[in-house]
């Protein structure tokens, strides 16, 4: 259920992020390159849709992405480019946000905010930069499905073998794409050796 990339321009990128002189621009920039490497290789599965569209030569059938069966939800603020991406690429789509805040001391999260459209028999995606722990994106996930998906993708920049673990032990019917699976979590369990916080480099949130 789990796919890391192994393309050599997606890692190139991911190490970029890692540099900590690069500003909020360039990184949400290199956020959502990401992003669309990371769709083209979740979406290229699905069964395309034939649409019948006028050309300079008069109406040809064409395969298509059935664009209005896909939700893309970002899980704040740290997804916001990411579904910025994924709007580009998907503008028939569905969009949807849910915040959720980890807890500094038991490292858990809440959620505290839902904007999530519907998502019965829907192909769901979300898009979060990280999987530390794991905790809110299986909660995200836990959320998701109450609403009654044809199918859960999720789209996600770096982890750690932990917080995969939770992820394919709670929810091994999902498919999960990730650019690079890094070490381990440290003592605060932040990714090792990570790009940071994701969020705070993205909108230049002091430290």
């Amino acid at each position: 259920m789990i796919h890391e990339l192994s393309n050599i321009v997606a890692k190139n990128l991911i190490n970029h992020l890692r540099e900590q002189k690069i500003d909020s621009f360039y990184f949400r920039h290199i956020i959502k390159e990401l992003s669309r490497f990371l769709a083209y290789e979740a979406l290229s599965s699905l069964e395309p849709k034939t649409l019948s569209i006028e050309t300079r030569t008069g109406k040809i059938s064409f395969d298509f992405l059935d664009e209005e069966n896909l939700v893309f939800v970002a899980i704040l603020r740290a997804g916001l480019p990411m579904i910025e991406a994924m709007s580009d690429l998907f503008p028939k789509a569905s969009f949807g946000f849910l915040a959720m805040k980890r807890d500094e001391e038991t490292h858990k999260s809440k959620l505290y905010y839902d904007r999530v459209p519907l998502c019965k028999n829907k192909i769901v995606i979300v898009v979060d930069p990280m999987v530390a722990t794991g905790g809110s994106l299986s909660d995200a996930i836990d959320f998701i499905k109450t609403k009654a998906p044809k199918k859960i993708f999720s789209l996600n920049l770096i982890g750690c073998p932990q917080g995969l673990a939770v992820i394919e032990k709670k929810h091994p019917d999902i498919k999960l794409y990730i650019a690079q699976i890094d070490k381990k979590l440290d003592s605060n369990m932040f990714i090792l050796p990570g790009i940071g916080d994701a969020g705070d480099r993205e909108y230049n949130t002091p430290q």
